[in-house]
């Protein structure tokens, strides 16, 4: 098996390890579009195990989140060198997916992989800024920057794969609404577990956890209009999976329970294929 085959096949690994929701709409993409999107996912992903840890002092994130934001926005080749000795003093805190970034990059095909680090950098700088805020939301318009630069700017990144594969044009505003109602489910299902483990509301002030309902939604719907302008079915799959999820893992939370069963997932992902 040459290196790069061995690469690809533990980029896959790590995503199943990482990713219930994204693992296996990205298995269902035809071989240029899984490498890529597979890669952008364990980018992303990378950065977010920094901003999102429970333990590590908010001052050493903000330090690591910017510099890597440099180290990616930078001209020229990735200086995955410089990325391993500013991660290399974690080691022991930080999992394998934010150890191995300059790996995932090496997956990305060179054509998209440019577009792909200035997402991810661009994500690495607003999450930084976060951190600096201690996540403290006070207003609608505080909601939609943080979930921007943690949910809105992968419908960006992915509108420009997407184009960049076949031509596909999306409308950026509808792909950053797309991720705003992706993220707003997961407020809705950690909403508990952050502020017991974190202390963290990532609720603006006043609202209650209806409104956070209606603003899932309202992005949801644009998710929906997202999807009318792409005719490629497997980013089509791609897309619709986890929705579907979302708006399922909705209704489920409006019943009162906390999360789909495997089974409903399973379920959910073989109505779509179907479709």
């Amino acid at each position: 098996m040459s290196n790069q085959a061995k690469l690809e096949k533990e980029a896959m690994r790590v995503l199943k390890e990482t990713s219930r929701t994204f693992y296996i709409p990205i298995t269902l993409l035809k071989r240029p579009l899984k490498l890529t999107v597979g890669s952008a996912y364990l980018l992303m992903r990378a950065v977010d195990e920094i901003e999102d840890h429970e333990e590590m002092d908010a001052a050493i994130k903000v330090r690591l989140l910017k510099e890597t934001q440099q180290l990616l926005a930078a001209e020229g080749t990735f200086d995955a060198e410089a990325y391993g000795q500013l991660v290399a003093p974690y080691e022991a805190e930080l999992p394998e997916v934010t150890m191995r970034l300059g790996d995932w990059l090496d997956v990305c095909p060179e054509g998209i992989a440019r577009k792909v680090r200035e997402s991810t950098a661009e994500m690495a700088g607003g999450m930084a800024d976060w951190v600096e805020k201690d996540w403290v939301i006070h207003t609608e318009e505080d909601l939609d920057d943080y979930t921007y630069y943690v949910a809105g700017l992968v419908g960006v990144m992915l509108s420009d794969i997407w184009n960049w594969y076949d031509g596909t044009e999306t409308d950026y505003d509808l792909a950053i609404g797309f991720g705003r109602g992706l993220q707003a489910v997961n407020i809705l299902r950690n909403q508990h577990e952050d502020y017991a483990e974190r202390g963290v509301r990532f609720i603006p002030e006043g609202w209650t956890r209806d409104d956070v309902f209606d603003y899932a939604r309202a992005n949801l719907q644009r998710g929906e209009e997202y999807l009318k302008d792409i005719n490629t079915r497997t980013i089509t799959l791609f897309c619709k999976i986890p929705l579907r999820l979302a708006i399922r893992t909705l209704k489920t939370m409006e019943e009162g329970k906390e999360k789909m069963s495997r089974y409903e997932v399973e379920e959910v992902v073989e109505e779509v294929k179907k479709e």
